[in-house]
């Protein structure tokens, strides 16, 4: 994919004899944001978004179904890296989904995949309970007026301060997803615990926002803030640190794993000219095409060795011998 001329486009040569198209002749469509989806073989993408918006949660507000509307195509992507990761596979397979919760992802694998999941949530301190449960309720697929059930099992646990409640390499996949952009002390240790719970070869996918999409780019030079405000929800609830592509390729090689997919893409409506207007600035940024996509999308594999310390790149104030 690649930035589009429009009919009428104009471009000049430059000293180095590269052709820099006019940013005058650029629109927010012309950039590659959208990769396209990885649907079940067979399916429409209409019937899957009718089918996944009908999940609902026992006890969660009807406001939920916006959250699904917004971010299908986030779930279906994650569904893509998981069925990429697994195909062919010759063994029964054993995945685990960390922050499961609302389920809509929980949804896709699971009916789209031969995995056996185990789900983890965390609702805060005051959940006592280590394992739980939840009932969802969602309309039969393909079959629309036949209404379902499901009570998913899951462990509770905080996986900044917790040690996972499953085996060392005891599972292929896990997923952590729109999870490390609201970690506050330690992705490191985190990411080492995901690391000892997979076996050798095992699967990470990893989707998280992408600090360096292109709606940041513009707010960044009209002078707009591009951090997360304060949640009512506490400190959980809120952004706390946003990534790049090339600083999560960094830090997974660091630890171990090779990544084998990376890709930024959109997933819902792009803001960008309602801050500026793309022409201004699009022929500056259009050697970074490929990286400026609402989201991060990684499939990587435990298959290298772990650094061992934290990479000072991301850390500050430690002793020097905890840091590389």
């Amino acid at each position: 994919m690649f930035l589009k001329r429009r009919k009428g486009d104009s471009s000049h040569e430059t000293l180095s004899g590269r052709v820099t198209p006019d940013s005058s002749t650029y629109s927010l469509d012309s950039f590659p944001l959208r990769v396209p989806l990885p649907l079940p073989e067979g399916v429409q993408r209409e019937e899957l978004f009718d089918w996944l918006t009908s999940v609902r949660v026992e006890d969660a507000p009807e406001s939920i179904s916006s959250y699904c509307i917004q971010d299908f195509e986030r779930f279906v992507h994650t569904f893509g890296l998981v069925r990429r990761a697994v195909s062919g596979a010759t063994k029964p397979i054993v995945g685990l989904e960390l922050g499961a919760n609302p389920y809509f992802t929980t949804m896709l694998v699971s009916h789209f995949t031969t995995v056996e999941w185990r789900l983890a949530n965390y609702f805060g301190p005051n959940f006592a309970n280590r394992t739980a449960s939840q009932r969802v309720f969602f309309r039969q697929f393909r079959n629309p007026e036949v209404k379902q059930d499901v009570e998913f099992k899951f462990s509770h646990f905080n996986i900044e301060e917790d040690e996972f409640p499953f085996e060392s390499g005891s599972l292929d996949v896990v997923l952590f997803c729109e999870i490390i952009e609201h970690l506050l002390n330690d992705p490191c240790r985190v990411l080492r615990e995901i690391r000892r719970v997979l076996r050798d070869n095992g699967t990470l996918v990893l989707t998280t926002p992408n600090v360096s999409r292109i709606e940041n780019v513009a707010r960044m030079i009209v002078g707009t803030n591009v951090n997360d405000a304060y949640s009512a929800f506490g400190p959980y609830g809120r952004h706390n640190r946003e990534y790049n592509k090339h600083e999560l390729y960094t830090l997974l090689n660091y630890l171990g794993f090779e990544v084998e997919e990376i890709f930024s893409s959109d997933v819902h409506y792009n803001n960008t000219d309602a801050h500026l207007n793309t022409s201004a600035f699009a022929n500056l940024i259009e050697y970074r095409k490929h990286d400026l996509g609402q989201y991060i999308f990684i499939r990587a594999k435990k298959n290298g060795v772990d650094g061992g310390k934290k990479p000072e790149w991301l850390y500050r104030s430690y002793d020097p011998s905890e840091t590389d």
